[in-house]
C-alpha cells in the first residue's frame, strides 16, 4: 500500500539478506539500536517470534519536542509477523485507550539484498484521537534516517 494522506512509507535497499535485517527487527534492542527519532532510550523483553509477542520500550518524548511527556514506557505489541518478510506492532502506553496506530517493515529480496519498507499507518486510529493529536507522530524523513541507521547495522554485521 503507497503512502496516503494516513499512511506514510518509505524505502530503501540494504545490502543484507532478508534474514539479517528480520532478525534485527525482530530484537527489542534493534530497534533502539536504529530509531533516529531519538526518543527510543533502552527496551526489555525477548525477540518476537508470533503475532501477540510483547516487549517494553523506555521512551524520552522529549527527543522530538512535541509534547510535554518527558519519560515513559510503552509496550510494542506484535500485529503481524511472517518470518523474513514482514513484522508490524502498535503501541500501548500512557495515552488510553491505545491510539492503535501501527509501524512495520516489508522486506523484499532483491538483487544485492533486501529492499526493506519502512511504514507508519495511522488510518486506523480511535476516533476519539482524530483532531485531538498531530499526525504523523513520526515523519517520513525519520522513516528514512531510520532507515539509513539500519542498513548501516546490519551491513556492519
Amino acid at each position: 500500500m503507497p503512502s496516503s494522506d494516513e499512511r506514510i512509507e518509505v524505502g530503501r535497499v540494504v545490502a543484507a539478506a532478508p534474514a539479517a535485517v528480520f532478525a534485527l527487527l525482530c530484537d527489542p534492542q534493534g530497534h533502539v539500536a536504529i530509531d533516529s527519532s531519538g526518543m527510543l532510550q533502552s527496551a526489555e523483553g525477548a525477540p518476537v517470534q508470533a503475532v501477540g509477542d510483547r516487549f517494553v520500550v523506555h521512551m524520552d518524548r522529549e527527543a522530538l519536542g512535541d509534547r510535554p511527556m518527558g519519560r515513559y514506557d510503552v509496550t510494542v505489541i506484535i500485529t503481524g509477523f511472517e518470518p523474513d518478510r514482514a513484522i508490524e506492532w502498535t503501541v500501548s502506553g500512557v495515552t488510553q485507550p491505545p491510539i492503535e496506530h501501527l509501524y512495520g517493515y516489508t522486506l523484499e529480496p532483491v538483487d544485492g539484498g533486501t529492499l526493506v519498507t519502512s511504514y507508519y499507518d495511522w488510518s486506523k486510529i480511535l476516533e476519539r484521537y482524530r483532531g485531538a493529536l498531530a499526525f504523523p507522530v513520526v515523519p517520513a524523513s525519520a522513516l528514512k534516517a531510520t532507515l539509513g541507521i539500519l542498513a548501516r547495522t546490519v551491513e556492519n554485521r
